[in-house]
């Protein structure tokens, strides 16, 4: 039980980062064309704003950068996609082609709900903004 516990906020920040770094190649191709991508006309809805939504939330959350309200809306993205462009081809994932829509809405969710992890450049400024002062103090 130790080990879960000590392993858990390494393993949440590389769940994160494997997540959020898939998803911000999503958002590269569809803004970027680049990976096998279509790029999606400047401005197009819902598919531009989607690729906006993808490319900097995601960067956001590979990175640990206000990393629980990203995941929040990346989370509201993929299920507005999941409801509206997928179910209503058919009832099941399997059916519409919606898996990875439900499956980056879900895993989003439990980043927004669980945290971070431990690999996160907020903590990280959060420590330097914290020190930074104490510093200045010191030295004048």
């Amino acid at each position: 039980m130790k080990f879960v516990e000590t392993a858990r906020p390494y393993m949440l920040s590389a769940f994160r980062i494997v997540v959020a770094l898939l998803f911000t190649c999503h958002g590269a191709a569809k803004i970027f064309g680049v990976l096998g991508g279509e790029t999606a006309r400047t401005g197009a809805w819902p598919q531009w704003y989607a690729g906006v939504i993808e490319l900097v939330g995601g960067g956001l959350l590979v990175l640990g950068l206000g990393t629980r309200i990203a995941a929040l809306i990346c989370s509201g993205e993929m299920a507005y996609a999941y409801f509206v462009v997928h179910q209503p081809k058919a009832l099941w994932p399997l059916e519409n082609g919606g898996e990875p829509a439900v499956l980056y809405c879900w895993s989003f969710l439990l980043i927004a709900v669980a945290g971070p992890g431990a690999w996160v450049l907020d903590t990280w400024l959060g420590h330097a903004r914290r020190r930074a002062p104490a510093a200045t103090a010191r030295t004048a």
